[in-house]
Order: C-alpha cells, then structure tokens, then sequence
C-alpha cells in the first residue's frame, strides 16, 4: 500500500482493493465452498442473500445465474463494490449494493439467507462481536439460514495486518448463541493468489428463534 491506512476503516479496505484482486490473500476465482454449504442449508433461488463483507467476491455472479432475484451485498469499501458493478455490467441492476460498516449498520429488512466469508473472524474484541452478533439478529429471524467461513484453528493469527479469531464450526456455532443450530460444517484448504494455504472452517447454522 502506498499509504498507512488506520486498521477496520474505510480507507484500510479501499487500499487493499486498489490493488487489485491478485493483492487480495481472500480472493477466489469461484466461491466452491460458499456454494456447497447453501445447497447443504437447503438454500433456493426464492431465498433472499446478504453477502456481508461481500467485497468484489464472485458468489453475487454464481448467483445471479442460478436464478437467485433477491441478493444484497454489503462492504465497507466504495472501492469493492464499484468494482464488482463493473464487473458485472447491466446484471448489477439485479443487486442492492450497500456501502456500510456492518457494525455501525441498522438493517432496514430481515433476510432469509446471511453469507460471511472471512468477516467475522476480523472481530477479535468482544463489543466487536457483540455489534456483530447484533446486526446478524437484526437481519435475520426464526427460520433464516447463516453461513461463516472463518480461519480454522491452525490458520492465519493475521490478515491484511490486522488481528483474527480462529475457530472450529462447533465453537463458533456456540458463540452465536443458543438461538442458532448447526445444520452442515466443513472445512477447506484455501490457497491465496500467492500460492499460501489458508485453513478455513466453514459453518451453517439455522435460526431456530
């Protein structure tokens, strides 16, 4: 980066976005994972999406061509997300796009299906985690589908030089709390596009109230 960006801002993930996704370690060029754990959720294309921390991820394209009509994407980045409407040219039109800090936001709706790949575990304080935690309920309600994608215990303690929380499905399905169920876990072995791997533990838990 050409410049110090304070840490969780704005302007740390614009940076990191400047550079293009090659710079970015989460970047993938299909989100395999992603899609294998909404099918095993049971998630359909009459299903509403948020894709928080969605960034310029391609889950929105793999959607958007199995039909889904209500997706949501929401990022901190301005950056991120005028490039993913790039991207996707006039099949943009079919998203809502949401420039906001996930911890400072107030849903407007509730969503059927909450998709997080590599967010929450950025949230190593705990008020962090609560405003999270918060927003998640806000968004969702009895019956909604929630999919993480976190570092696994033996991944990365850092990230974009900032700290991370490591977990395995069964601890990360207790910190959300008795409200969601674990419904399908897994795990992959992501390489970056500097050829590292990157153990990641992937969740699906199901509102049960």
């Amino acid at each position: 980066m050409d410049e110090v960006s304070e840490p969780g801002t704005a302007r740390h993930w614009d940076s990191a976005y400047e550079e293009g996704d090659a710079s970015c370690s989460w970047f993938e060029e299909r989100p395999g994972r992603s899609l294998d754990m909404l099918e095993r959720a049971g998630v359909t294309p009459r299903d509403s999406v948020i894709d928080v921390g969605g960034g310029t991820a391609r889950l929105v394209d793999e959607l958007i061509a199995r039909g889904f009509g209500d997706l949501t994407v929401l990022d901190v980045s301005e950056v991120a997300l005028s490039r993913a409407r790039s991207r996707l040219r006039a099949r943009a039109d079919r998203v809502t796009w949401l420039v906001a800090d996930l911890l400072e936001w107030v849903p407007a709706r509730t969503y059927r299906v909450w998709h997080d790949r590599a967010v929450f575990h950025f949230m190593t304080a705990e008020d962090d985690q609560r405003r999270y935690l918060e927003a998640l309920h806000a968004a969702t309600s009895a019956g909604a589908v929630a999919i993480f994608g976190c570092f696994a215990v033996d991944g990365p303690s850092s990230c974009s030089g900032l700290p991370v929380a490591r977990y395995e499905p069964a601890g990360l399905a207790e910190r959300l709390g008795e409200q969601w169920q674990l419904v399908a876990e897994g795990r992959e072995e992501h390489t970056t596009p500097t050829r590292v791997v990157q153990p990641f533990s992937w969740a699906a838990l199901r509102r049960t109230s």
